[in-house]
């Protein structure tokens, strides 16, 4: 049986351009996603860099504690020392090895994909101890796994991650990437994305972002059924409202009713508030009214809140959205690319018939051609 180990010794495969002709669909509307890997011999780490460039998504590199560690030398005899000790004692937290603190909360994510390496016929043992220390975080996750091996199979891999997750939700099948197919990961995780179930109904944020003029300043979200209308309505797309100063505030119609869960209050510097169900109100200053609480902006002073929402202008352009970077397509309304299902716009919202490569919208999704 050919193991994993004998390939260590083997030169890196190359690095491949990803086709000019690979479509990749991006799941903008799906739950925000984290990809974790270990790279031992640089395979896994390729296959992330492929992935990355097809899907939207975070990026976490596991590292062992001990560094320079030759887990091929003597016959593989470290590396399976390492293995037995987890398979001796599965329970034990000292049975795996050290790796480096992660600071990544997977609080903030609702599909991880894991990228790992076989060992031996079974998952790399670094990998193994940051799913055994992460299996609490993780429960109720949507989970996907992609497997780097020379030629062995990844029956035994998948066997450790659930018995390492036995509270998750499996996305789909593992995707197997070997010696032989390495050169065609693209394509592979490509087909491989369209089979991966996406958790596309736990999509609750804490956060939104507003974005006046070039500027844009990050927005902590309140827990209500407004938020969440909110939050489902700005993963169609952005939406940009006009509003007009009034005094101790910037208001006006959001173009939408919320459903309402008003108080009274008295609203100070930052708080963003939903009034009479359908309009917007940002304050600079403070004033008591019944409301209902939408969230807050954080980190400034009233003065740079005065200046950022533009205090004492009017028509002033606000646009409200999921993610911190915005580009032109954010100042359309979310039925621009309603009509002729199927064409191509630039981000700018541009028609285009024969686009050449770059990301695009089609059927109001970000496209990579």
């Amino acid at each position: 049986m050919k193991h994993f180990f004998s390939y260590l010794a083997v030169m890196l495969l190359s690095c491949c351009t990803m086709n000019s002709e690979v479509k990749a669909e991006i799941p903008a509307n799906e739950g925000k996603t984290l990809v974790v890997y270990y790279s031992y011999t640089g395979n896994c780490r390729e296959i992330v860099t492929t992935l990355t460039s097809q899907i939207e998504a975070d990026v976490l590199e596991i590292l062992p504690a001990e560094k320079g560690l030759k887990y091929e030398a003597n016959n593989y005899a470290l590396g399976t020392q390492l293995l037995q000790a987890i398979k001796d004692a599965p329970d034990d937290a000292n049975s795996y090895p050290a790796i480096d603190p992660v600071t990544t909360s997977l609080n903030d994510y609702q599909n991880i994909i894991i990228v790992t390496p076989l060992w031996w016929s079974q998952m790399a043992a670094i990998m193994q101890s940051y799913l055994y220390q992460s299996a609490s975080q993780m429960e109720g996750k949507h989970v996907g796994m992609i497997v780097s091996s020379h030629s062995s199979g990844i029956s035994g891999v998948v066997s450790d991650a659930e018995r390492l997750l036995p509270n998750v939700t499996w996305m789909g099948e593992a995707l197997w990437i070997n010696a032989s197919n390495h050169a065609n990961r693209a394509s592979l995780i490509e087909d491989w994305l369209k089979t991966q179930d996406f958790d596309k109904e736990n999509t609750t944020m804490d956060k939104m972002y507003i974005t006046i003029g070039g500027q844009t300043q990050s927005v902590t979200l309140v827990d209500n059924d407004a938020t969440l209308e909110l939050v489902a309505e700005l993963q169609n797309a952005p939406i940009t409202v006009t509003l007009n100063d009034n005094n101790f505030e910037i208001w006006g119609s959001l173009g939408r009713s919320l459903t309402t869960k008003d108080e009274q209050m008295t609203a100070q510097p930052g708080d963003i508030v939903l009034y009479n169900g359908s309009n917007i109100c940002i304050f600079y200053d403070t004033n008591s009214w019944s409301y209902t609480r939408l969230g807050k902006i954080e980190g400034l002073s009233e003065s740079e809140l005065r200046t950022f929402l533009k205090a004492g202008q009017s028509n002033i352009a606000v646009t409200l959205s999921l993610t911190s970077g915005t580009t032109a397509i954010e100042s359309l309304t979310p039925n621009s690319f309603s009509k002729g299902e199927g064409n191509i716009y630039t981000l700018n919202g541009v028609k285009v018939s024969n686009p050449s490569k770059g990301i695009y919208i089609k059927n109001g999704r970000k496209i990579v051609l």
